[in-house]
């Protein structure tokens, strides 16, 4: 897990490409979530490299041609290895190679890249979580249907293997 501070210009970055896309059609949170999501996209590139595409399949392109998608979480506290990572059911037909996690602080103060799957490793990995299904591991009621992998079961990829 790499702690990463957000700048001011990452946040403005977020803001134009926030305003420019709109709401997320079946978006968990109705959108809410797109400032960080597109900071999440940011702190995964700082740490990857590549180029920012920011497609529905993928979210960059690395220099040997893999495409990465990015999975942004909102927190309001310091990721834990043992929180879940997840990839909803109705993403799981992006054609993309891999899947880079990431957490910002609710505040946008400070982000964390947690690491990184193969897509095919992922679903190996997963568990499967059904909309309303309590993980009895955090009494977490899912919100939609989705795939986990804890973060302590992540790679820490880089743009380079």
């Amino acid at each position: 897990m790499k702690e990463i501070k957000i700048s001011s210009d990452m946040i403005e970055n977020a803001h134009i490409k926030s305003k420019e896309m709109g709401p997320l059609r079946n978006s968990i949170v109705k959108g809410d979530g797109n400032i960080a999501g597109f900071i999440g996209e940011q702190i995964a590139l700082e740490h990857l490299g590549g180029t920012w595409k920011n497609t529905y399949s993928y979210d960059i392109i690395l220099p040997d041609g893999r495409k990465v998608d990015v999975k942004t979480k909102r927190t309001s506290v310091k990721p834990n290895p043992k929180y879940d990572c997840s990839v909803a059911s109705f993403n799981t037909k992006q054609e993309c190679d891999i899947y880079a996690f990431v957490r910002v602080m609710k505040d946008y103060s400070v982000g964390w890249y947690l690491g990184s799957m193969y897509k095919e490793e992922y679903f190996k990995k997963a568990t499967f979580w059904k909309k309303g299904d309590v993980d009895p591991s955090n009494n977490f009621t899912i919100r939609a249907d989705c795939y986990n992998v804890k973060i302590e079961d992540l790679n820490f990829l880089t743009g380079e293997i």
